[in-house]
């Protein structure tokens, strides 16, 4: 079956990917993008790959931008917009804590209600919610976007058991990436040496964690995000999708091993 489907943060990485996967299996992709300069050049690509994207700007921290979906019969929604910040919270300035929740979390919940309106009125619907396996177990000095993953994974999981209760047939699922090389880590991972000064209680030890970043994202990164796609595209076809679906599967595992003996 054919469905409807629309993805935020569609302009790079695993939300572009996930949108040329699913147009190439015929469902009608509805690919939303943070600015109008990244949907003019999605534009451009899927007209290159020949691919009918319908691609706008949405903005989800914008009220008008999230209002434009009630325009749309929307089957699936794709929650993959969002933002990332590191850095230690015993010195991270609250307002850039402040604004990943604005943007992972607040804004995506407000435009899943927005969503849900259309989906449960028609009695069918899914919602899916990209978390990460950082919103499982906590990730020094990327806490701020590991909580708001955490928040974020709650949220599905309540949401869930609520619509449960509804019998009205929408669903929730929870996508949660691992390690992936899009670019995404290096940019959260840098982002907090731009604050960080010889004031900072970590400037001693910068070089080291510069390193230590470095070393661990070689090892552990996907270089590919097509083990994440293709669970996206499973969980958005399922007829009643399972809660988590987690890629790569071995960094899934591991998450669960470290929480079981409380690493």
């Amino acid at each position: 079956m054919k469905k409807t489907i629309l993805i935020t943060g569609a302009g790079s990485g695993i939300g572009l990917d996930t949108a040329f996967a699913l147009a190439a299996r015929q469902h009608r992709v509805i690919a939303t993008t943070f600015d109008e300069a990244q949907a003019q050049a999605l534009k451009a690509m899927a007209l290159t790959r020949g691919l009918p994207l319908e691609v706008f700007k949405l903005d989800i921290t914008k009220a008008q931008d999230r209002e434009k979906i009630l325009a749309l019969e929307v089957d699936v929604l794709v929650n993959n917009a969002g933002v990332g910040e590191s850095g230690s919270l015993a010195e991270v300035d609250i307002e850039r804590i402040r604004h990943v929740f604005e943007v992972n979390l607040f804004a995506t919940l407000a435009l899943t209600q927005l969503a849900l309106r259309g989906m449960i009125a028609r009695r069918r619907g899914t919602v899916l919610l990209v978390s990460s396996i950082a919103g499982r177990i906590p990730m020094p000095f990327l806490m701020p976007y590991s909580m708001s993953k955490f928040a974020l994974s709650a949220a599905g999981a309540g949401l869930r058991a609520e619509l449960q209760e509804l019998r009205c047939g929408v669903h929730v699922a929870l996508i949660e990436p691992g390690a992936i090389h899009t670019g995404f880590n290096q940019a959260m991972t840098e982002r907090k040496y731009t604050w960080m000064d010889q004031r900072s209680y970590f400037a001693a030890h910068a070089e080291r964690l510069k390193a230590q970043e470095k070393r661990n994202f070689a090892w552990l990164e996907s270089k590919s995000t097509r083990s994440i796609v293709a669970q996206i595209i499973k969980a958005a076809e399922a007829r009643k999708p399972k809660l988590r679906y987690v890629a790569p599967w071995i960094q899934g595992l591991a998450v669960r091993l470290a929480r079981i003996f409380g690493v």
